[in-house]
């Protein structure tokens, strides 16, 4: 009776742990140039705003993420949970970058396209 009380006990863990493992997205992010040259070194930002994440039986869920691309211009992000996420990508001479996505697959790749900064506007010229 106590052992059969164990294994499923054990079943029951290892179940969970296989449907919150299902829930989660392998995400990257490639960063690019308006003329597809790489971005070196610009900060990417991810932020999980809402969708289906699942408690880890008591541990915290992590909700944001900060990377910084390679000499390629690509950001490889751990597992996140899938919903709505906000991409934010930052890089010195560049616009900054924000939008949100849907993430539903077990795999995203988001390419980003960065714009040369504009000239400053006033209304007083």
């Amino acid at each position: 009776m106590r052992n059969s009380f164990w294994q499923i006990t054990v079943l029951m863990v290892l179940t969970a742990g296989l449907a919150l493992a299902a829930d989660l997205t392998k995400l990257t992010v490639t960063v690019k140039t308006p003329y597809g040259n790489p971005v070196d070194n610009a900060s990417v930002v991810v932020k999980f705003v809402k969708g289906r994440s699942k408690s880890k039986l008591g541990k915290k869920i992590m909700t944001s993420w900060e990377q910084r691309t390679n000499q390629e211009g690509i950001a490889k992000i751990p597992a996140i949970p899938q919903g709505t996420i906000l991409v934010q990508v930052i890089a010195k001479g560049y616009q900054t970058f924000g939008e949100k996505f849907e993430v539903e697959d077990e795999q995203k790749d988001i390419e980003v396209k960065l714009n040369p900064p504009q000239a400053q506007y006033s209304s007083h010229q």
